[in-house]
């Protein structure tokens, strides 16, 4: 690694894995947001139709945008070191412009949309600005400017979207951020000075890992909340009693899928991994999904906890089923990132919840539930079985395997 000036703020070889408090501190802004998405997609628990698709659409939106300030959050303090002041300032600053993105979250597609748009444009310019400029002379500092060049692309769009008609806000947000995660996919390729793919970037690989399990740990305790919170407030019945029940049953199911093997591993996947960034950089569309998937899956909660047994709404199964069917997509890749292949159980899981899907949207949402948890605790038995008294695997992941071969000290 080059040195020279600014080279101080980069993780040395010998850095701690483990999160600082300063990072767990910033993940308080995003228990906020993530429990204000929960709240826009619970929202659209009696929309049908095209109603609901676009509602599902914007609050997907707004999710994608704060996935994308946290995950590059958690990128800059596997890259650099976050014990370093002007380091603390970036990730504070973030916290405070997140935060803003989180209260203007629930009408951020109406009123409150420039304010999020500003927060958010805030981060994505201001931040890698600061980072290049504590760079100083070193070769690093490229890569933060590629960052602001693309950002800049795409901040129109986001300003244009919030000050424009409603009716274009939609269209031009969509736009802007598939520029922005396009930029991230591609590596803000620039003319003259190419790419900086974050496959090749040199990070604490192990650090990365940790921030993952704990967004995992985060949404699952946002849907614990839910289910808390939504029980608290509602009369009490043996009805909601059991639907309280169940909704925890089938929270913990999800958290013991998770770390069964693959995500336990996740953190040696990464230590043994030539390069980290590789893994790191397929592992976050994986955590992507998985976070999502665990807050579509606790609006199911909220809903069936409220009406346990009242009409069936066909529109629920997108929560109620959808959820978990994301959950078993995105643990299958995990599987295959941690050890190079498939977990059949959960295939089964996910073929048993697409069959029983049509049957369901005949039954009482408290069915519908039932038997999602029924499947996810056939799948947690079945890898439990699977492994039984066998030796302890060891993680051999495809991915990032290779020893890098980056000579460029920028990256």
């Amino acid at each position: 690694m080059a040195a020279g000036r600014g080279a101080e703020l980069l993780r040395p070889p010998v850095s701690s894995g483990r999160a600082t408090f300063l990072e767990l501190f910033f993940d308080l802004a995003f228990v906020v947001a993530l429990t204000r998405v929960s709240q826009r997609f619970a929202g659209l628990g009696d929309d049908t139709g095209w109603a609901l698709v676009t509602g599902f659409g914007r609050t997907l939106l707004l999710f994608l945008a704060l996935w994308l300030i946290w995950s590059h959050t958690a990128w800059i303090t596997s890259r650099y070191e976050p014990e370093q002041p002007i380091i603390q300032a970036v990730v504070v600053g973030t916290m405070f412009a997140s935060l803003i993105m989180a209260v203007t979250l629930p009408r951020a597609m109406e009123e409150r949309a420039l304010p999020f748009a500003v927060a958010y444009l805030m981060v994505m310019v201001v931040r890698p600005l600061v980072v290049a400029v504590a760079l100083r002379g070193h070769p690093r500092r490229l890569v933060p400017f590629r960052l602001v060049v693309w950002a800049l692309a795409s901040a129109p769009l986001w300003l244009a979207g919030a000050l424009g008609p409603d009716h274009l806000r939609l269209p031009l947000w969509v736009v802007a951020l598939a520029v922005d995660y396009l930029a991230w996919t591609l590596g803000w390729p620039l003319p003259w000075l190419g790419v900086a793919k974050v496959g090749r970037w040199r990070i604490a690989g192990t650090h990365l890992a940790d921030r993952y399990q704990q967004m995992f740990l985060i949404a699952l305790g946002e849907s614990i909340l839910v289910i808390g919170v939504v029980f608290s407030g509602a009369d009490y019945s043996a009805e909601r009693a059991a639907a309280f029940a169940v909704a925890f049953a089938t929270s913990a199911l999800l958290w013991r899928i998770y770390f069964y093997r693959a995500g336990l591993l996740l953190t040696e996947a990464f230590d043994r991994a030539g390069m980290p960034g590789r893994l790191g950089a397929v592992s976050e569309r994986t955590h992507l999904l998985i976070v999502l998937s665990v807050l579509v899956t606790a609006v199911g909660y909220e809903l069936v906890i409220d009406h346990p047994f009242g009409q069936a709404r066909p529109g629920w199964l997108l929560f109620l089923v959808g959820g978990p069917m994301l959950f078993l997509v995105a643990r299958v890749r995990l599987q295959y990132e941690i050890f190079g292949r498939v977990s059949h159980s959960h295939l089964i899981g996910l073929v048993a919840l697409l069959l029983c899907t049509p049957a369901l949207a005949q039954r009482a949402p408290m069915v519908g539930l039932s038997v999602v948890a029924a499947v996810l605790a056939l799948v947690a038995l079945v890898d439990a079985l699977r492994r039984w008294g066998q030796p302890t695997e060891i993680s051999a992941s495809p991915i990032g395997g290779e020893t890098s071969d980056v000579g460029d000290s920028e990256a």
